[in-house]
């Protein structure tokens, strides 16, 4: 954040929300950096894992539970069924939606992806010991769940 070339003002690092916001500004950096050269995005990884959690499932859910809006849920879905990694089909119980599942091409792509954010991850949250990590995700994911 601050340092001695380019201080950042103490009522700056003070606010939650301006050290969250920078923290997710390095976080976005290093995924990207890390998933560079897959040909994956963050939301291909988001959609990826929630098929694989929960299982198949509509198009407008996956959106849902990943928090990617509609229409780029479509386009991914498309780029990844042209990889191979997804399949989809109509809905057996309503024909105006498809259903999404993950490949086992899915799933190994998944799992590499998988590797490759867990050191992205650990770059992140270098400068703290694994119990302070594990902290800081259940202190902000109680943020998010409180929203």
């Amino acid at each position: 954040m601050g340092n001695t070339a380019n201080p950042t003002p103490a009522r700056l690092r003070a606010l939650p929300s301006w050290v969250i916001n920078q923290a997710a500004i390095a976080a976005n950096r290093l995924t990207d950096g890390a998933l560079a050269g897959t040909g994956t995005r963050r939301y291909h990884f988001a959609m990826l894992s929630a098929l694989d959690e929960f299982g198949p499932s509509s198009q407008a859910d996956l959106g849902r539970c990943t928090g990617i809006d509609r229409s780029d849920v479509v386009a991914a879905v498309n780029a990844m069924v042209e990889r191979g990694f997804l399949q989809r089909s109509p809905d057996p119980a309503d024909g105006r939606r498809n259903i999404v599942t993950l490949t086992p091409a899915g799933k190994d792509h998944l799992e590499s992806l998988s590797a490759l954010l867990d050191d992205a991850q650990n770059e992140l949250l270098r400068a703290l010991s694994p119990v302070e990590s594990r902290t800081i995700v259940e202190l902000l994911t109680r943020v998010l769940d409180s929203r």
